[in-house]
């Protein structure tokens, strides 16, 4: 079957009844304006629409940028530059800000279907070429309209959209389901032990330094990167849920390893803690019992006899916790923590026998992570591929 799509390609401004650029308005957390939409408040293909603020304006703009069901709008600047959204509903008198793009479909386009072209390897390919802008790439209503969109019958373009949104629907719920069963951890963590920065049940406090054997960094000379050798980590390879070797491994030579883990030497069922950049204060277990480096991005905290390791990695993770954490830290241009600041972390203390039941539940409920997280990452795998087959005109 061939790699090329079978139908007419069209320039979006033929499909499209209007391509507008948003409005320049300030936000307010209560008044009588309109919902105001700003790109902060798409996250993961979805808007709460309750926390979304409002904003002051004319009658006049109330009813040129009003948003309507079937409107795409457009990150035109940012980090998610490029990135869409469909509006499927929104509250009477909605408007976008000036950011965002709206992309009005005309009767010629279905406008789910339009969407999902829109998260195509094409339309990304496409929008990297156009994207302007230096030191901030970003895209404008001129390259949207020239984008080359491939464009089938209307009924074809239901059927490929239908297909498409019964796929992501069953994606979507595996990524809900991972969000309950985190949020199952988290209240089994609140119940058992309160609040972490509270400590309503009147834990004694230890600094961190006191209830670890060791506390140090990676190494602060970044070394060479290999195709292959001795794996190599820094703060993008650590998640919430562990470490992640494997989608964009990194490797140093041995006698570089051998020099850095002589003082810093991960081991299994020690705690890993970013320190370094936006992601500064996730931490995870090294569930891993091979040999691996380290960058100064990360620290390495060995647990004494009185914490346990999965104690310890939920409550750095708590987001009380980390939010008290990350005040007033070092770095201007990037959040940073020092050891000397980790060392001095205040944590509470329970009994190690009921850290001990907390970490025989925080097992069983991994377990049930692993097996939803393997089951969405095979539901996006396939999404993807319906998604580069529908285009083609091969679904």
């Amino acid at each position: 079957m061939s790699a090329v799509s079978p139908w007419k390609v069209v320039p979006l401004q033929n499909i499209a009844e209007q391509i507008d650029y948003g409005l320049t308005a300030s936000a307010t957390d209560s008044g009588n304006g309109p919902k105001f939409l700003r790109i902060t408040d798409i996250q993961e293909d979805r808007v709460d629409w309750s926390t979304v603020p409002f904003c002051n304006c004319t009658e006049e703009d109330s009813k040129k940028y009003a948003l309507m069901e079937g409107d795409i709008v457009f990150a035109r600047t940012g980090a998610t530059t490029g990135k869409s959204f469909l509006v499927r509903s929104c509250p009477q008198g909605s408007v976008f800000a000036s950011y965002l793009i709206r992309v009005r479909p005309s009767a010629k386009v279905v406008p789910s279907y339009l969407a999902r072209f829109f998260q195509t390897p094409n339309y990304w390919n496409q929008i990297n070429r156009s994207a302007t802008g230096t030191a901030q790439a970003g895209v404008n209503a001129s390259n949207l309209k020239k984008l080359a969109v491939p464009l089938p019958p209307l009924e074809e373009q239901r059927r490929i959209a239908a297909i498409l949104d019964k796929a992501d629907a069953v994606r979507r719920k595996r990524k809900e389901a991972i969000a309950l069963t985190e949020e199952l951890l988290r209240s089994a963590f609140l119940d058992m032990f309160g609040d972490p920065v509270t400590n309503p049940k009147g834990w004694a406090l230890s600094k961190l330094s006191d209830v670890c054997d060791k506390i140090t960094d990676g190494t602060h000379h970044s070394p060479p990167t290999l195709n292959k050798g001795i794996p190599y980590i820094t703060a993008k390879h650590l998640k919430v849920y562990g470490l992640d070797f494997f989608s964009d491994p990194w490797f140093v030579s041995e006698e570089d390893h051998k020099k850095i883990y002589t003082r810093c030497n991960p081991e299994q069922g020690d705690v890993l803690y970013i320190k370094d950049g936006v992601t500064t204060g996730i931490a995870a277990i090294n569930n891993y019992d091979f040999e691996f480096s380290m960058l100064s991005s990360l620290a390495l905290l060995k647990v004494g006899k009185a914490i346990i390791s999965e104690y310890l990695c939920d409550w750095l993770n708590n987001e009380s916790v980390r939010t008290s954490h990350l005040k007033n830290v070092a770095g201007a241009a990037i959040t940073r923590l020092t050891l000397t600041k980790i060392k001095d972390f205040y944590i509470p203390v329970p009994p190690l026998t009921l850290q001990i039941e907390y970490k025989i539940i925080r097992q069983k409920i991994s377990k049930m992570m692993v097996n939803i997280r393997k089951e969405e990452t095979e539901y996006s795998h396939l999404f993807n591929s319906l998604l580069q087959k529908a285009f083609r005109g091969e679904l």
